[in-house]
């Protein structure tokens, strides 16, 4: 029998407190409308009057622990901490497939998830969900299966086959990517820090490359997720072109990544290529030593 939290999640939206308590799961279940997820776990996308969409940062708060089974077999509760933890691996997958600085993936719902022990290879999720592209808000249903290695080979990275993911080709975002890729192409100027600042504020010409760090962030998540983990990306520190001979943009990414699991915020260093024709391609994953003006997020 193993154990895992009981959480009280307390969210300030637009001046309203509300108190949502989500049992066995630290994961999606973040929101008062539990069918309309946050693309961005993190944030909460907030309308203020007279103002533009901001992104605002969630409370949230651990206050009690409950013993519960979350290594069961067969059917899961989709909203439980085990189903949400392999639905994140295959957020991570499609961004590490199919995300740019115009298309970027979170999970929105996981509809059915079933666990199996196999022998001498692991644990098996088979999993019905729907993730959101956040920049052209479009849902896409999903159905995939993860394997987190068992035995020897529990420190790999977990494998991931996706069955079927319809519309998620219909996502177009060829226009958008041609512009950026050709101002930055030839100007080279991008150096950027805090996206998003401690406000929630970016400028409107820095958000692809905050997609760019989620979808990069993405191969780090998709590498280091186990069984008890459950990993987002919280920011990134700062972005900085740099010059490249072929045909790729290039950009120095510092990011933290935050684990819902433990609440440690965990710092990489990633550089990044990406252009509409290669696609993302990450040429360094490197975890920083420490983290020196980063804490755990506090009530």
């Amino acid at each position: 029998m193993h154990a895992t939290m009981t959480l009280w999640i307390i969210f300030a939206v637009a001046g309203l407190t509300v108190l949502n308590r989500v049992t066995g799961s630290p994961a999606e279940t973040i929101t008062p409308d539990d069918a309309n997820t946050s693309a961005h776990p993190n944030r909460v996308l907030e309308t203020v009057e007279g103002e533009e969409n901001i992104w605002k940062p969630t409370v949230v708060v651990v206050v009690e622990e409950a013993e519960e089974e979350v290594m069961e077999t067969g059917e899961l509760n989709p909203s439980h901490y085990p189903a949400q933890r392999a639905a994140k691996v295959v957020q991570h997958y499609i961004n590490t497939r199919h995300g740019s600085p115009y298309k970027v993936f979170g999970l929105q719902r996981v509809f059915r998830a079933n666990a199996e022990d196999v022998a001498n290879s692991g644990r098996k999720y088979q999993l019905e969900l729907s993730v959101q592209e956040m920049v052209h808000n479009m849902t896409v249903a999903c159905a995939a299966e993860v394997l987190f290695p068992g035995g020897e080979a529990t420190e790999h990275s977990p494998q991931v086959q996706v069955s079927s993911c319809d519309g998620l080709l219909k996502i177009n975002a060829s226009a958008q990517e041609e512009a950026l890729y050709q101002k930055y192409k030839m100007n080279q100027s991008l150096s950027t820090e805090n996206l998003p600042d401690s406000n929630g504020h970016m400028e409107p010409d820095h958000e692809p490359f905050w997609h760019l760090g989620m979808v990069a962030s993405s191969f780090v998540m998709l590498s280091e997720s186990t069984q008890s983990t459950l990993y987002n990306m919280a920011q990134v520190e700062n972005a900085t072109q740099q010059a490249t001979e072929n045909d790729q943009l290039k950009i120095d990414y510092h990011v933290l990544l935050h684990d819902i699991v433990s609440q440690e915020i965990i710092p990489w260093r990633l550089v990044v290529t990406w252009s509409p024709l290669e696609g993302v391609k990450v040429q360094k994953m490197e975890k920083s030593p420490n983290c020196r003006h980063c804490n755990k997020p506090k009530p």
